[in-house]
C-alpha cells in the first residue's frame, strides 16, 4: 500500500506561552478548523472559568487564548480524561457539537454527567461557547474516567455509545488504606438517546476485560475497539471487537464480533489522514515501555485492516522518557508532550511536538489548517494513585504544578515565587505537595494581604477562611489582619472619639423642674463616668 512508504514529520514547539496548563488528561476539541484545549490540570481562573483554550498557533509559537461561554450555559468543570466525540447536526452539517462525558475533576472526583458543547458565537478571536448538561435516565453510566463516546448512524437515526472506562471501588468496599484504589468498570455497552437522554445497557459474554485507555473507530453503524488495559491482570490483551449497532424503529439491536489482527497498545493516539484511513500513534506496551512503532488502519466496508507503519524520526529525549502523552488535533496531526527534566525544579518542563502522519506537501491546505488550530484524548494519567497501575503508573515528580503564572496577559511580571512562602508558624504549603483547596485556584494558592504594618501576604487557607469568607473580605474595603496579628492589633486599637454629653447646670435644672428628675440625672451622670 502506498501509505507504508509515507513518512511522518515530528515538529518540536521551541515556545509556549501558558505550557502549565497543558498536562496529562488533556482533549482537543476541534471546531472547524479551529482548535480549542479542555481539561487542564487544577481549577481554572476567573480569567477563563471554564477552563477552554484556543491554540493559536503563530510560525514556531502557540499561544493559550482563554474562551468564553455564554449566560444561558452550565457550568463545565475542567475535566481530564473524559470520552470526548464530536457529533454533527444532520440539518446544519457546517455546526459541530461535542459530547463530553466522565472525567475527572481537578479534586479527583469522578463524573458520571453528560455535556454538549458548541460555539454560540465568534468574533475575530474571542469564542463564545454554550454547555449544556444532558440530564440522563434509565440505566445510567457509572461516574469513570479513561472510556470511550462514539455517535453511530442507522436508519436516518443516532445514537452515543459508552463502551469501558476506570472507576473507583464501591463505597462499600472502599476504606481509609484504599479509597483511591479503581477497578475497571464492567465490560458493558451503553446506549444513549442524543435526544431524549434515554439510556440502556447491553452485555456480552464476548467482551471480558481491558476496557480502559482503549480506542474506538466509528463507520456508519459499527465501532471497533482496539487494544486496552486490564487492571486486574495488568495486562493488553490484542483486542479488536466489531460492534454493530442497528437503529430500527422500536428497540435497537446491538451485535459483538471477535475479530483477530488485533494489537496490544494502551493509551494510544488516533488521527485521521484520509476517509477510511487512520493513524495510531503513541501508547504503551508494558507498564515501563512505551510503544514507539506505529500503525495504519483502514476502514472498507465491513472489513478492517491494521498494518505497521514506518515511524518518524524519534528524538532522544523521547526515547529515553519514561511517558508521553497528547490529544488529536484533526487533518493528521497529533500534539504531543515528554516531561522534561525535574531535576532542576523547573516544573513547567515539558516539551511539546507536532507530529504531522501525512507525507510532506501532501496537502499544503491541510498544513494550512494546522497552523490555524480531535478525536478523544485517550491518554495515561499522571494521578497520585498506587504505582504501576496503566493511567496511573506514568506520574510527574511534582504532579505538573508550575511556578508561571497562568494570566492571559503576556507583559504581566512573575510574581508566582511569592505564592510558595512560609506566610506563619502554621503554614504547611509545600510547593510540592499542594492542591487547589478553592473553586477560584488553579495553579497556586489563594492569598490575602494583612495590613499589619507594612503588610505582608498570608495564605487564605492557612488563615482558616472559608471560600465566602475570602471572596467577601476580596470585594469589600476593609482591612485584613491575619491570625498572629489579629488579637496584636485589637489590643493596639484607639476607641473611637465620641463627642460629650451636653448638660445643663444643676441649680437650673432644680429651678425648672420637680425632684422626681433628680434620679434620671443621677444615672446619666453615672453613665458619662463610665464612659
Amino acid at each position: 500500500m502506498a501509505c507504508l512508504t509515507e513518512k511522518m514529520s515530528l515538529q518540536m514547539i521551541p515556545t509556549i506561552n501558558h505550557s502549565s496548563l497543558i498536562q496529562p488528561g488533556f482533549s482537543l476539541l476541534n471546531f472547524n478548523g479551529q482548535v480549542f484545549l479542555f481539561g487542564q490540570k487544577g481549577w481554572p481562573k476567573r480569567s477563563c472559568p471554564t477552563g477552554i483554550f484556543l491554540l493559536d498557533f503563530k510560525k514556531d509559537e502557540l499561544k493559550l487564548r482563554p474562551a468564553f461561554f455564554c449566560k444561558d450555559s452550565c457550568y463545565l468543570p475542567p475535566l481530564r480524561y473524559p470520552a470526548v466525540c464530536p457529533i454533527k447536526s444532520s440539518t446544519e452539517a457546517e455546526k459541530c457539537q461535542y459530547i463530553i462525558h466522565g472525567g475527572k475533576n481537578p479534586n479527583n472526583e469522578l463524573s458520571e454527567k453528560l455535556y454538549i458543547l458548541n460555539i454560540a458565537n465568534k468574533t475575530n478571536k474571542k469564542f463564545t461557547f454554550r454547555c449544556i448538561e444532558k440530564e440522563l435516565v434509565g440505566e445510567i453510566p457509572e461516574a469513570r474516567y479513561g472510556h470511550t463516546a462514539d455517535v453511530v448512524h442507522s436508519q436516518g437515526k443516532k445514537m452515543i455509545v459508552i463502551i469501558g472506562g476506570r472507576s473507583y471501588m464501591a463505597l462499600g468496599q472502599r476504606t481509609t488504606e484504599n479509597w483511591n484504589r479503581v477497578v475497571d468498570c464492567m465490560p458493558h455497552i451503553f446506549l444513549v438517546d442524543p435526544e431524549f437522554g434515554c439510556c440502556t445497557s447491553y452485555v456480552f459474554p464476548e467482551l471480558q476485560n481491558g476496557f480502559s485507555f482503549h480506542l474506538s473507530l466509528t463507520r456508519n453503524d459499527t465501532i471497533y475497539i482496539i487494544g486496552g488495559h486490564s487492571i486486574e491482570t495488568n495486562t493488553r490483551p490484542p483486542n479488536l471487537y466489531k460492534i454493530k449497532i442497528d437503529l430500527p424503529i422500536g428497540s435497537p439491536a446491538v451485535n459483538c464480533y471477535v475479530l483477530s489482527g488485533g494489537i496490544s497498545v494502551s493509551s494510544a493516539i488516533v488521527t485521521q489522514v484520509k476517509e477510511n484511513e487512520f493513524v495510531i500513534v503513541g501508547g504503551y506496551h508494558s507498564e515501563s515501555q512505551k510503544r514507539m512503532v506505529c500503525n495504519t488502519i483502514n476502514l472498507d466496508d465491513n472489513k478492517i485492516e491494521i498494518v505497521e507503519k514506518e515511524a518518524p524520526e524519534w528524538t532522544p529525549d523521547i526515547k529515553h522518557g519514561k511517558i508521553w502523552f497528547g490529544s488529536d488535533m484533526g487533518n493528521g496531526v497529533i500534539l504531543f508532550g515528554i516531561p522534561g527534566d525535574n531535576k532542576q525544579l523547573n516544573l513547567d518542563a515539558n516539551y511539546f511536538y507536532m507530529l504531522r502522519c501525512k507525507e510532506v506537501g501532501e496537502s499544503e491546505q491541510d498544513s494550512e489548517q494546522v497552523t490555524q488550530v480531535c478525536s478523544q484524548s485517550s491518554t495515561e494519567d499522571a494521578g497520585e494513585s498506587t504505582p504501576f497501575e496503566d493511567s496511573e503508573e506514568f506520574s510527574f515528580t511534582f504532579d505538573g504544578i508550575s511556578y508561571t503564572d497562568t494570566h492571559n496577559e503576556d507583559n504581566e511580571e512573575d510574581e508566582s515565587e511569592g505564592y510558595w512562602i512560609t506566610c506563619s508558624k502554621s503554614c504547611d504549603v509545600d510547593i510540592n505537595t499542594w492542591v487547589p483547596f478553592y473553586s477560584t485556584e488553579l495553579n497556586k494558592p489563594a492569598m490575602i494581604f494583612c495590613s499589619n504594618g507594612d503588610g505582608h501576604w498570608v495564605h487564605a487557607q492557612c488563615m482558616e477562611l472559608s471560600e465566602n469568607m475570602l471572596l467577601h473580605l476580596s470585594q469589600v474595603n476593609v482591612k485584613y489582619f491575619c491570625n498572629e496579628h489579629a488579637t496584636f492589633t485589637r489590643d493596639l486599637q484607639t476607641p473611637k472619639e465620641k463627642l460629650p454629653v451636653e448638660r445643663q447646670p444643676m441649680k437650673a435644672l432644680r429651678r425648672r423642674t420637680p425632684m422626681k428628675i433628680a434620679t434620671p440625672m443621677k444615672k446619666s451622670f453615672i453613665r458619662k463616668l463610665f464612659e
